[in-house]
């Protein structure tokens, strides 16, 4: 059985969610749906690549995901279908597929041509629901487009290192639910760049000299539990998704406070690391 996924700016209170599910199912019985998210700030390319980038690695060859962000059709913003890793990307080329591409090449990319024969003004439920069904036939990406040799690229999403390499500056590309600040700078930059090296993290207000692999190293157990610094304690690591986040221990947003509010973090803010 198919499964088709669906990541959207939609929200939980209008009918735009439903009613693409209920256009699947009326194009396909036998059809397993799963939302990835339909929490991604509106129109937030960056976001939305993040999360996809992350999710769709657990779902099995196959796949096709349906990215419903900033998907109006106009000149500058056409449709594509994606072959990559083995999945199946339905979405507007406007650089939400370019966080993959930069570390996998796509196996195969079309610009969807169908819009002749489908009347819309809501493309995720009439052209991205037609591109996924039609995939999950087992129908091809060259029927439904025409090839094409690369997609469009987000600004930002690259961190830079210096002339130097002593430097990397990254930036804020993500913040999850618990407030906690996730930039663009991977492990595997970090230890080519760093090579066992000292080093200063730097964000605003907030500065780091050590990064962690799980939450909890930054707490010292061993000192009695009334003694300890823990709700509230700030905290660099390497999260399950390889990339350096900079966190608070248990941190809510509505009362020990959060990462973003506490350091000032906002999206595409600088993370510099300098190595000594």
């Amino acid at each position: 059985m198919p499964i088709i996924t669906l990541t959207t700016d939609f929200g939980e209170k209008d009918h735009f969610a439903g009613a693409v599910k209920g256009a699947i199912y009326s194009e396909l019985e036998e059809v397993r749906i799963v939302d990835i998210s339909h929490s991604i700030s509106p129109f937030h390319s960056t976001e939305a690549a993040y999360i996809i980038q992350n999710a769709y690695k657990s779902f099995p060859q196959g796949t096709i995901h349906i990215i419903g962000i900033d998907s109006e059709l106009n000149p500058e913003n056409k449709h594509i279908a994606v072959l990559l890793d083995g999945h199946y990307f339905v979405c507007a080329n406007n650089g939400i597929i370019s966080m993959l591409t930069s570390e996998i090449n796509p196996e195969k990319i079309v610009e969807i041509n169908i819009h002749d024969r489908i009347i819309s003004n809501f493309p995720v439920l009439d052209v991205f629901v037609k591109v996924a069904c039609h995939i999950a036939r087992g129908g091809t990406l060259e029927v439904i487009g025409k090839p094409i040799s690369e997609v469009k690229q987000l600004v930002g999403i690259q961190p830079v290192v210096n002339s130097e390499a002593n430097q990397i500056i990254g930036n804020v590309i993500y913040i999850d639910n618990y407030g906690n600040v996730v930039s663009n700078i991977n492990k595997t930059l970090f230890d080519k760049i760093g090579k066992g090296r000292n080093f200063k993290i730097t964000a605003r207000r907030a500065s780091f000299n050590n990064i962690h692999t799980h939450y909890s190293d930054a707490i010292h157990f061993e000192t009695p539990k009334e003694r300890r610094e823990e709700d509230g304690k700030k905290l660099a690591i390497w999260n399950s998704s390889g990339f350096l986040e900079l966190a608070i221990y248990k941190s809510n947003p509505s009362t020990v406070g959060s990462a973003s509010t506490l350091f000032g973090l906002e999206f595409r803010d600088a993370v510099t690391i300098n190595f000594e």
